[in-house]
Parts: structure tokens; C-alpha cells; sequence
């Protein structure tokens, strides 16, 4: 530990004086700031007018600093590029978290608290913007994905679950995910050769997915749509269809059967009671694909969806 001047201010505050000390060339590289009862301590090379400076020891600058060096705790949030996404009621504490995690080291550029639980057909919720915008690039398994939070749905805790349908993909298939979103199955089934059919009704989504595709380089082989996805005229055309609409997936079901090809494979996306996750939606696919021979080939859980309910998804096998 070292004595050096240091700016003291609130956390609050912090963000705005790290970048005012920076631009003037009065930040000093090599100390850390610090946080003690309530302060923030931003280490200087001299002492600037205008702002309350006292001398104190200081960290020696050898690893990034944190959220939780600046706060005193370990804050709760997503990371989706350089967006971070809170989830917090008291809007004190989310501006806190907010400024302490732009003043990190951390490569965070914005900050959004949830504002609203998802709704509408659109699947988007509001947002309070607590620090740029809501804009980003989000890079999953090699393929980078722009996108507006505030305009489209987008999970990136769902990119395990994504990488594991699309490492199935093989060859040239012909492969239509019903609710598209921004392109996160259907760029990388693209990427594996797959022509795909991205459909969705949101126009903002289809516009992303079509900006996705470029950014990727597989635009040849993405056909995006906005529309309802029971009115688009693929009949007995998909080898692979992704039905990640969980909370409705089984009204879609006869679309589905119509879409399918002599053979397919379906990954179908439910949410329902720990009890019997998979038998409600197995049950609903045979209804629906009476003219197949149907095989569940994969019952595969999620995530934990809310308390005794899962997401999960059954990879199912029609054949004619």
C-alpha cells in the first residue's frame, strides 16, 4: 500500500468523476479505487480543483477492478456483449450497481433494470435505461448477434441449450425455426450448411435476423419472415423444426405437422409442472402427427422455470 491523492466521492457519483478524471489526464494507472464506509476512493496523479481530495493508502493497480471492489458486495446481473441487465425493485440500489459496473474494469458499456415482465406477441418488455443504451453485440459459440433489447426477446442463458440443438444439424438439411427471434438457431444451423427459414411476427426481430445473417456470412442460406408463422407456404419442406415458443408451442402444433417433411425432427419447447414435465407435450405432438410413426428421442430439461415448473424440450422423430 502506497499514500497517493485520491478523489473521494460517492459511488453514486463515481462513474461520471472516473470519466472526468480521465479525460483530464489526472487518473492514476497504477493505484486501484477503493470503496471504505461508503466512499469511493479514485486514486489521481495530482490533485484537481473542484473536487474533494485527501491522501491515503492506496492498492497497487495488479488485477481489473470489480463491481464488488466498488460496492462492497457481489452485485446480480447479466452480461448480454457489452450490455449488463439488472432485475432490481429498488431503483437506488440499481443505479449503484449501474455506476459501479461502469466505473470496472469490466467490459460494460450499458446498464438496463428490468422494467416489466415480457408481454404481448412480441415477447419485449420495457426497460429503465440507466446508463447508454440498449443496443449490443452478443457472441455466442462463434457467431456475434446484434439486437435491441428494447425491440426483441432475447436469452442468453438459453445458449447451452441452442448449441445443443444445432450441433445436430447435419448436412444440407432444410431447417425452420417457427419463432425466430434475432437468428440465434438459425445462424448457426446455417453456419453447419443447413438452408433455413427463420419466421417471426415481430418486424424488428426479422430485421436483426436479416442484419445477422450478413454479419455471419451465411445470408445465402437465411430466409427471414415476417408473418404468422401458419400462414408461410413450406409445406412438407423441413427436415428440423425448432418450436422454442414454450408457453404456446402446443397451439402451433398442426402447423408444424404441416411444415415437416416424409421425415423430421422436432424440438419442441414446453413449460409445465415438475411432476410430469414431458407428458403433456409428448401427448400433444402424437395427437397432432397421427399420420407419423413418432419417437421421442430426447427428453431434455432446461432450466428451472419458476418454483415446481420446468422448461424443457423433447427432440421427436416424425416419420411418414
Amino acid at each position: 500500500m502506497v499514500e497517493v491523492p485520491c478523489v473521494r466521492v460517492r459511488p453514486s457519483e463515481g462513474e461520471s468523476t472516473r470519466r472526468a478524471l480521465a479525460g483530464g489526464e489526472f487518473l492514476h494507472p497504477s493505484y486501484e479505487i477503493t470503496v471504505v464506509d461508503g466512499w469511493l476512493y479514485i486514486p489521481v496523479v495530482d490533485a484537481p480543483d473542484d473536487y474533494t481530495v485527501v491522501v491515503r493508502d492506496a492498492p497497487e493497480r495488479n488485477r481489473q477492478t470489480m463491481p464488488s471492489d466498488i460496492l462492497g458486495y457481489e452485485p446480480s446481473y447479466e452480461r448480454l456483449g457489452e450490455l449488463a441487465i439488472l432485475d432490481e425493485d429498488d431503483p437506488e440500489r440499481a443505479r449503484e450497481i449501474a455506476d459501479a459496473l461502469c466505473s470496472s474494469d469490466l467490459p460494460i458499456e450499458s446498464t438496463v433494470n428490468r422494467a416489466s415482465k415480457v408481454k404481448g406477441d412480441l415477447r419485449v418488455r420495457e426497460w429503465d435505461v440507466l446508463a447508454g443504451d440498449t443496443n449490443t453485440i452478443h457472441r455466442e459459440y462463434g457467431n456475434e448477434f446484434a439486437l435491441d433489447v428494447a425491440q426483441v426477446y432475447f436469452s442468453p442463458r438459453l445458449a447451452t441449450e441452442r448449441h445443443r440443438v444445432v450441433e445436430q444439424v447435419q448436412g444440407e438439411e432444410q431447417f425452420i425455426d417457427m419463432f425466430a427471434g434475432v437468428g440465434p438457431f438459425v445462424v448457426p444451423a446455417a453456419a453447419r450448411g443447413a438452408k433455413t427459414v427463420g419466421v417471426d411476427l415481430n418486424p424488428a426481430a426479422i430485421e436483426f435476423l436479416r442484419e445477422n445473417a450478413r454479419r455471419n456470412g451465411v445470408e445465402e442460406r437465411v430466409t427471414a419472415i415476417h408473418a404468422d408463422v401458419r400462414e408461410i407456404a413450406y409445406d412438407d419442406w423441413a427436415d428440423r423444426l425448432v418450436m422454442n415458443l414454450p408457453h404456446s408451442a402446443n397451439e402451433f402444433l398442426e402447423t408444424a405437422v404441416r411444415l415437416a417433411g416424409d421425415e423430421c425432427v422436432l424440438h419442441y419447447y414446453d413449460i409445465q409442472h415438475e411432476d410430469d414435465p414431458f407428458g403433456p407435450g409428448e401427448r400433444a405432438i402424437r395427437d397432432a402427427a397421427s399420420e407419423y410413426d413418432v419417437s421421442v428421442e430426447t427428453q431434455h430439461t432446461v432450466r428451472s422455470y419458476a418454483p415446481h415448473e420446468v422448461n424443457v424440450c423433447l427432440d421427436v422423430r416424425l416419420m411418414r
